[in-house]
């Protein structure tokens, strides 16, 4: 894998990419129509709010074209049909864009080579094993899966089916947090002893008050597997038109609730999590104790690993930025998405960005990665084995929160130690309801 320490302008990943479109045509797996014009053909499952940019940059990457799209939501498939053709329209080709209702109708289409998904959480795992039965590359965003089970039985699928799949964590394609993460795995800041990540508040339970559906949205299919089923309120899904064209205000607020998401535990610690199990070389393990504020003199959300280190979900600075700090025997780092700051200026980072106004930051490089990981069929930067050990840690601190003790983890067997109330939380697992199966 090539060096992503430099961010990638749109001039440079469009030239890298336009190297790789001659490859891509001898993809193994590829549809026919792929193989024959050079292009990887995408269906996005899932259109909301941040299904919006990532659709823009994947467009942008000459190697690609995105053929298809998916949502519960009719004025959200309208508004995709028209984003997408109109881009094209601009480049002078007239694109057909087929658009579906049920995701399995979008795997069923053979033209189809990867899939996009960009659903609420309770979703990702059912459609991505579907995915990977259908012998499609995935681009999935986080957190990973709903629960723990569903996260072993992803890593199983994609294994199994040799797919290539790419948690949408772009962070680990950021210039300033692989930075940080050099320093601490080149051992820059001596043996680390503390990490703080912050990342905000835990879910909680489900309060908004029942609303009229808007016509056109199928919440049945919307809630799908879930066994909590919960009303609609315009805030789980916001309401967006084309005439006038109005977009989503706010980000959609399930991912705030304990019956549909995990609250910025894994909405923001799939991010920041992420980066700090990634470098003290937890990637496919984890914590070996969770402790819930309060608890055994515990201030804060607190993580211990076997290897020494603590991290605790804690605020580094007093603007509570969303970021990490790596405390070493050496000095301290800290890394945000705006800034770096470490204790020892020979440890300073200077961004490497120029000044092309099209610059796209981590995201591009993170697609990269996952275009030349199917070219190449190995792993991108952020593989599913990592994708999974960090929602795990999200998923352990929230049951944590819930049964407000102290849990033991085995990180290796990916089971608590001798605690059956635990092991039987619903985010471990769950049964899903309406019908549905993993």
């Amino acid at each position: 894998m090539k060096d992503w320490n430099k961010q990638l302008s749109r001039r440079g990943f469009i030239k890298a990419s336009l190297a790789t479109a001659a490859t891509l045509a001898f993809m193994p797996g590829c549809a026919s129509k792929a193989a024959a014009d050079g292009k990887l053909r995408l269906g996005f499952i899932g259109l909301g709010q941040q299904s919006q940019g990532l659709v823009w940059d994947f467009m942008n990457f000459p190697n690609v074209s995105v053929v298809a799209g998916c949502d519960v939501y009719e004025v959200k498939r309208q508004r995709f049909v028209k984003k997408v053709v109109n881009f094209y329209k601009e480049k002078g080709i007239e694109q057909q864009v087929a658009m579906f209702e049920r995701y399995q109708d979008l795997l069923a289409n053979p033209d189809i080579d990867a899939v996009v998904i960009v659903t609420p959480d309770h979703w990702h795992a059912k459609i991505a094993v579907d995915a990977c039965r259908a012998k499609k590359d995935i681009y999935l965003e986080k957190p990973l899966t709903f629960t723990i089970a569903e996260g072993q039985e992803l890593v199983a699928a994609v294994e199994k089916y040799k797919r290539v799949l790419q948690v949408g964590s772009q962070q680990r394609s950021d210039a300033r947090f692989q930075h940080a993460v050099k320093l601490v795995q080149e051992g820059k800041l001596g043996k680390i002893s503390k990490i703080n990540a912050w990342v905000g508040g835990k879910p909680e339970p489900y309060n908004l008050p029942e609303e009229q559906l808007p016509e056109g949205l199928n919440w049945d299919l919307w809630l799908g597997p879930l066994d909590e089923r919960v009303h609609y309120n315009q805030k789980l899904n916001p309401p967006i038109s084309l005439d006038p064209e109005k977009n989503e205000g706010y980000w959609a607020e399930w991912r705030y609730f304990k019956e549909t998401g995990g609250g910025f535990t894994t909405d923001w610690g799939a991010h920041m999590f992420d980066i700090a199990q990634w470098a003290i070389g937890m990637d496919g393990r984890g914590p070996v104790e969770i402790i819930p504020p309060g608890v055994d003199g515990a201030e804060h959300l607190t993580y211990k690993y076997d290897n020494g280190v603590v991290m605790t979900r804690e605020p580094f600075n007093d603007n509570f930025t969303l970021g990490v700090k790596f405390f070493g025997e050496n000095g301290w780092a800290e890394v945000s998405r705006e800034h770096f700051l470490a204790s020892n200026p020979e440890w300073d980072f200077a961004q490497q960005m120029d000044n092309d106004k099209d610059n796209r930051g981590a995201q591009a490089p993170h697609m990269e990665s996952f275009l030349e990981a199917i070219v190449s069929r190995g792993k991108p930067i952020a593989p599913v084995e990592a994708g999974h050990s960090t929602c795990v840690a999200c998923l352990l601190g929230n049951i944590a929160y819930d049964l407000e003790r102290k849990l033991e983890w085995d990180p290796d067997r990916q089971q608590f130690v001798n605690d059956p109330e635990a092991q039987n939380h619903r985010l471990i697992n769950y049964t899903y309801a309406n019908g549905y199966t993993l």
